[in-house]
């Protein structure tokens, strides 16, 4: 069946109503009946974090964080596919479900990061909720040249965050900018291995410059003379606020006298790199009582100034204060720099039972964003997200596990917004009508303690924060249907109760409902939900071969037919097309794949030209169709790169090559210079094309003939 381009990111979640705020707590029940209807939608309120607040709300996260039971988080992003062909499919191996997912994270960037901590209150038996939303940005904060951010933008998912009013300019302009744990041990090491001449130069020049234009010696004795007038005002106790412009092309250039570090001293501006270098020069040459510093801090921090020290030991004293200014100065730099991974370090610390709904891709972009570069394995990747995050609890596979909660969902989907509608409809409808209220829930409190911002929507759906509400609502919701009761601080006691400890660390391995991976363990497992049905045939990857560059208008009908036609009724289990460029097809037994392969190559090498009756003519039609085992597709899912077609892909990455042969397969296929010879299985493999194109007057009716025989003939050698 062809696969079509996504036409949305997300599902659309139903309308979620939500309340107002105007004190610090607002209370909110549940109930697992169905609801019938909805009144007007109140708005609700969250903490929305930006850069700006981002200090305080940070302490305030800090300490609610420690006496939280859970914390749900979610995410929004710019995209999910860069194309057609990195969608999860069934026939995807788990190993090439990983790429896809480590392929979307490092393409696409993280704009808002939801955050909500849960924690229980015995005293009035209510869970209560702290809603965070944090815009981000990887903004650049470091005043050397790290590589820029990239990411990519897909317009469905970009025009679906502006539908919901997304407020980009937030984004952008206040977002909290980031840095990874590896990225942090660079700038660390940068600074440690760079001196001090990085940020601030003292005149440590080695060697003099040779001044051989005429232009560089008439600036070098210009500010010679100026240092000396200057100099010579402050030993005769005549400290005048020296200032003074001067022209050369389209530069302008000034001097002006500053104190600093209670010294008086010249701020030089507007100079080029090769004459502060000149000046430098001046200076070390000329003056022992000043002192040269360019301070090489953010762009808009950095300085020139040129200072008068009266001794040895005051200049001594002076470069010590500057380094450490200069120290404090990386610090604070650095900080900033780390910003929104300060939020990640914390919930890594406090080891807090986390919970998500479907986020194998949210934590793939927490460990790229904010622990390293993404593991090529996915064991490796289970390995590092569980040594920071241990306790973690997906919704959707507990949902879709635990047949109590089918129950309650009555088959309907297991998406965050039905199953929120579904189990908390007096939360998501905001009503108090007695039908909704047979089967009271958990009890939540929303509490946060600033009122809804100014031009934003808070509280609406996908929105980071309201969809991590939503979530651990869910959660807490099915703890209670599953008969996990709610108590004061019972963080290890619920992720280790018996019902859910089955269901911890795992998480769904693309968007396959069955293939699921155990980040404790690293160990992919088939995973048996009973409402989930099978598309296909059980999926035998050593019996798939892959096929692209084919003619376009190509049909999985036509592809299957072609191949009946040559190996059998029998002999094709399932065909999959990747996009209208490639396919995947699935033999029913390994054999027949190297039969394939070295049945195409032949007919290739042989030079004629296929006749229009052989049932391989219209896939092998144009001389572009390539074909080649499992693993040739796994590795051009591994690549970086981003063509919208799979046929495209393939061919920027150089596989050029017809039909890639395993050694064994290629051995003995045709007689070359080489002296290697046909066995007699492979010219009974190539019969058919022998046959066929041996008499090029042959009639219709005896082509058909020797067709026919011939695959007689192969059936009969493999057993049909």
């Amino acid at each position: 069946m062809l696969r079509k381009w996504p036409t949305g990111v997300r599902v659309s979640l139903p309308k979620a109503l939500t309340r107002t705020l105007s004190t610090t707590t607002t209370t909110i029940s549940s109930s697992s009946s169905s609801p019938s209807s909805s009144p007007s939608q109140p708005a609700f309120a969250m903490k929305n974090v930006t850069r700006k607040n981002f200090a305080s709300a940070l302490e305030t996260l800090r300490a609610t964080l420690r006496d939280a039971d859970f914390v749900a988080l979610d995410v929004e992003m710019t995209g999910v596919v860069s194309a057609p062909w990195r969608e999860s499919f069934e026939f995807d191996r788990p190993d090439v479900r990983y790429l896809k997912v480590k392929d979307s994270a490092e393409k696409f960037a993280v704009v808002q990061f939801g955050v909500c901590p849960f924690r229980w209150e015995d005293s009035s038996q209510t869970l209560i909720a702290y809603p965070h939303n944090f815009y981000i940005f990887p903004r650049k904060e470091l005043s050397f040249d790290l590589p820029s951010h990239e990411f990519l933008c897909q317009t469905t998912s970009i025009g679906f965050l502006a539908k919901h009013q997304f407020n980009f300019n937030t984004c952008i302009h206040e977002g909290i900018s980031y840095i990874s744990r590896e990225q942090e041990i660079e700038v660390v090491q940068y600074f440690r291995s760079n001196d001090d001449r990085q940020s601030v130069d003292y005149y440590k020049e080695d060697k003099n410059m040779w001044l051989t234009r005429t232009a560089d010696l008439l600036f070098t004795e210009r500010m010679k003379l100026r240092f000396r007038e200057w100099r010579d005002d402050l030993l005769g106790s005549q400290v005048q606020l020296h200032q003074f412009e001067e022209k050369s092309g389209d530069c302008s250039t000034q001097v002006q006298t500053i104190f600093y570090k209670m010294r008086p001293s010249l701020l030089l501006t507007g100079f080029t790199s090769h004459q502060l270098r000149l000046i430098q020069q001046v200076i070390r040459s000329n003056f022992k009582d000043l002192l040269y510093v360019r301070w090489s801090g953010k762009s808009s921090d950095r300085k020139t100034i040129v200072m008068y020290t009266h001794s040895e030991d005051d200049k001594a004293l002076l470069m010590e204060e500057i380094s450490k200014d200069l120290i404090r100065e990386r610090e604070s730099e650095l900080e900033a720099a780390v910003g929104f991974r300060h939020v990640i370090d914390l919930l890594s610390a406090e080891k807090k039972l986390i919970v998500g709904h479907n986020c194998l891709l949210d934590f793939a972009h927490v460990y790229h964003k904010f622990i390293g570069a993404l593991p090529p394995t996915v064991e490796e990747f289970a390995s590092g997200i569980h040594k920071s995050f241990p306790c973690i609890m997906d919704t959707k596979h507990l949902l879709r596990a635990e047949l109590t909660l089918q129950r309650l969902l009555r088959k309907s989907s297991t998406s965050l917004s039905s199953a929120f509608a579904r189990l908390c409809p007096q939360i998501a409808f905001g009503s108090n009508d007695s039908h909704l209220s047979s089967d009271i829930g958990i009890k939540v409190e929303v509490q946060t303690d600033e009122t809804r911002s100014a031009g934003s929507n808070s509280g609406a759906k996908h929105e980071a924060g309201y969809d991590a509400f939503m979530t651990g609502c869910i959660f807490a919701q099915a703890c209670k249907h599953l008969g996990i009761k709610f108590k004061a601080q019972m963080v290890m006691d619920l992720f280790e109760h018996q019902t859910l400890q089955k269901h911890a660390n795992l998480l769904y391995l693309g968007l396959d409902r069955r293939i699921m991976v155990h980040l404790g363990d690293g160990k992919v497992m088939k995973f048996s939900h009973p409402a989930v049905n099978q598309r296909y045939p059980t999926i035998i990857f050593p019996n798939i071969i892959l096929l692209w560059g084919f003619q376009k208008g190509m049909k999985p009908r036509e592809l299957k037919d072609s191949m009946i036609k040559i190996f059998g009724s029998t002999a094709i289990t399932s065909v999959f097309f990747v996009d209208k460029s490639a396919a995947l097809i699935q033999f029913s037994n390994g054999q027949l794949v190297s039969d394939f392969l070295v049945l195409k190559d032949s007919l290739e090498k042989s030079g004629d030209l296929l006749s229009v009756l052989h049932p391989l003519a219209k896939l092998l039609e144009g001389g572009k169709t390539r074909a080649a085992r499992y693993d040739v597709y796994r590795e051009i899912c591994s690549s970086s790169s981003a063509r919208l077609l799979f046929a495209e892909q393939a061919e920027t990455l150089g596989f050029t090559w017809k039909t890639k042969l395993e050694m064994e397969d290629a051995v003995g296929t045709e007689k070359q210079t080489n002296g290697i010879e046909k066995t007699g299985e492979e010219l009974e493999l190539v019969s058919i094309q022998d046959n066929v194109k041996k008499d090029a007057g042959l009639s219709g009716e005896k082509v058909l003939d020797a067709l026919l025989a011939s695959s007689s003939s192969l059936r009969k050698k493999l057993n049909f």
